[in-house]
């Protein structure tokens, strides 16, 4: 298989332009005829349904919740960059490119991540069009505040509800054209497989969640915007639901999978708290504006925090990087965190934390800014712990919390699978090794309003496709081959429960390929993976039957993927032979323990295609040309 980015020609600043202008397009008598599947309902397939809708198409929409205002869109709490340069501190759309191609550590395409710095700012014309309660500064401009990775305030934000606010102004657009006619919703159905018709994607099949029934759905196009695969790690700060099934299973159709062991590991989430945790929450980067992370200087201090003078504190990221301070890179400050707490200094009865204080940021702008800007964080913050952020710092770890990697796709969004395009965080595309905070938001709906409406549409133009249904054969044979696999699971009917295997798999990746690895940890991770995933088909206990609602069922069958792809994350992680961004391999590090990577050998894209069940996957590389930027060492100093 040879990898086709379709990167088009000429200037950086010009082949999107020029792309989208040269462009095959399907006349608006041709689109009523056409219909898309969609799925997924958070801001990148909300406001792919919505514009395709708005164009013409016929969109069949799938999300596994009972509402789309339920997909894990809505837990985005900090913000949503763009170069608009309303601080007037020197951004542009060259800067925010830099900023990006440098904080994933030189390791995405230079043509996706200038041509999401480009339309940013159409996304927050077009979020405000919508109603989008943007915070406005006292001249009734839109705010801005700095998020990691800049030295520019480039962020734009509603309060610590930025996701929330954005989904429903996707969600509105979305559920206009329901009620148009145009998008037929499906809540509450899990994906199961895609359906291959002369090896386009042309369909899918579902599982009804409350019947249990299996349906088929065909269509010309797949849009697939399902999400990450953080939740492998069992612990994260991902919805219970989020899952890589779809995703998965497109890999298995032939879809090749980008970089699976490019992981963020997120530097501001609570401390896990006990060994029954089903979840971490998140609180958000944008705290890093005015909190200060510190540590007592001295191993073992277990002295209550306020008790801990000014002088006894080692505020070490201001210290290691003065440039930056605080707003580094989320992968920097998370190793950060890491190595002080290794060392002795962290805080907390587990001693697995840092704190985030506030007192100089209250002393200094009152109680009162403090709250408009952050109060549903700091109530929240509250009301899980029982500590008040007012009156003592907040306690933090690192935590798993989104992927950089994702399916494979070329400059259309198209996976290798014809017809079957990918956005969002299911797809590997901007963020290279490392995401900045406030660009998932910005690449999601980049996606779906402005790039997908285009290349999906020159893909339909120029393919002729025969007329297919539900009926058809390919559709059958994939009906049949779902419903074995869960009753499969209904038959084994050991002794351990799902949630028992999800949290050692957990527990295997978290500790031997977290926020740093080595190839010793990573071969033992292997065969540990193997083992579990071996007994999870002699000895899982799934109770119930497949024609009801079956809750662990749902959860068996995402687990089953889980153990399959994790494997896949250590196979990558062990290919990989640098450190770069998010993937700290121990073997490779500068005398200051940064990450050092090896762009001679491993300046490229990894994708692996799905050879067979238990078999290696195979290798193929797309490499990385940086015509615009140069390659260096990413400092922050």
């Amino acid at each position: 298989m040879q990898l086709d980015a379709k990167i088009p020609g000429g200037p950086l600043t010009e082949k999107w332009d020029k792309y989208h202008f040269d462009m095959k397009l399907v006349s608006p008598a041709n689109k009523k005829k056409l219909d898309i599947i969609v799925i997924g309902t958070g801001l990148a397939g909300a406001s792919a349904s919505a514009t395709l809708a708005e164009l013409g198409y016929n969109i069949k929409s799938f999300c596994l919740q009972d509402s789309p205002r339920r997909a894990h869109s809505i837990a985005a709490q900090g913000g949503i960059n763009a170069a608009k340069n309303y601080s007037n501190d020197g951004d542009s759309i060259w800067r925010l490119f830099y900023d990006t191609i440098k904080g994933g550590d030189f390791r995405s395409r230079e043509a996706n991540v200038y041509r999401l710095a480009q339309i940013s700012n159409n996304i927050i014309d077009h979020c405000v069009a919508q109603g989008v309660p943007f915070a406005r500064d006292y001249g009734g401009l839109l705010a801005n505040r700095s998020f990691g990775g800049a030295q520019v305030s480039r962020t734009f934000y509603s309060r610590g509800q930025t996701g929330q606010q954005l989904l429903l102004g996707a969600y509105g657009g979305l559920m206009r054209q329901v009620a148009d006619g145009k998008i037929k919703m499906f809540p509450r159905r899990e994906i199961l497989d895609f359906v291959l018709v002369n090896n386009k994607a042309r369909g899918i099949v579902v599982r009804n969640l409350i019947t249990g029934k299996i349906e088929t759905h065909a269509a010309d196009a797949i849009v697939l915007g399902a999400g990450g695969y953080i939740n492998t790690f069992f612990l994260s700060t991902n919805a219970m639901t989020s899952n890589v099934t779809a995703a998965f299973r497109a890999y298995e159709k032939g879809a090749c999978f980008a970089n699976p062991c490019f992981t963020q590991i997120h530097p501001t989430c609570i401390p896990v708290h006990g060994t029954h945790q089903s979840k971490l929450t998140l609180m958000s980067e944008s705290l890093r504006n005015d909190g200060r992370v510190w540590v007592p200087k001295t191993p073992g201090d277990k002295r209550s925090l306020n008790q801990i003078p000014e002088s006894e504190r080692d505020y070490y990221l201001e210290n290691r990087y003065p440039a930056f301070g605080n707003l580094v890179p989320r992968d920097v400050a998370s190793r950060n965190a890491k190595m002080q707490c290794d060392m002795g200094k962290g805080v907390g009865k587990t001693g697995l934390a840092v704190c985030l204080d506030f007192d100089d940021a209250i002393k200094r702008d009152g109680k009162d800014v403090i709250r408009k800007k952050y109060g549903n964080l700091f109530q929240m913050y509250e009301k899980i712990t029982g500590d008040n952020p007012y009156e003592s710092p907040m306690m933090i770890y690192p935590a798993a919390h989104y992927a950089m990697g994702g399916l494979w796709v070329d400059y259309n969004l198209m996976s290798t699978i014809p017809g079957l395009f990918v956005i969002g965080e299911a797809n590997f595309s901007d963020h290279g090794a490392n995401r900045l905070g406030a660009s998932a938001l910005m690449q999601g709906l980049g996606d779906g309003y402005f790039i997908l409406p285009y290349t999906i549409g020159g893909y339909l133009a120029g393919t002729s496709m025969q007329k297919v249904t539900a009926d058809d054969p390919e559709f059958k044979d994939a009906a049949k081959k779902s419903e074995s696999r869960i009753n499969s699971l209904l038959s084994i009917n050991g002794k351990r429960t799902v949630d028992d295997f999800h949290k050692e798999l957990g527990s295997i990746l978290w500790e031997h390929c977290g926020m740093s690895r080595n190839n010793e940890k990573l071969l033992r991770a292997q065969n540990l993976i193997r083992e579990l995933r071996e007994e999870f088909w002699k000895n899982v206990i799934v109770p119930g039957s497949g024609k009801e609602f079956n809750q662990s069922l749902e959860r068996a069958g995402r687990v089953a993927d889980f153990l399959e792809f994790g494997e896949l994350i250590v196979i990558d992680a062990l290919a990989r032979k640098e450190s770069c961004g998010s993937h700290f391999n121990e073997a490779y590090q500068t005398e200051e323990n940064e990450a050092k990577r090896n762009d001679k050998d491993f300046c490229h894209v990894a994708a692996w295609e799905f050879a067979g069940e238990n078999k290696e996957p195979v290798f193929h590389k797309e490499p990385l040309a940086f015509e615009n930027v140069e390659l260096s060492q990413r400092s922050y100093k």
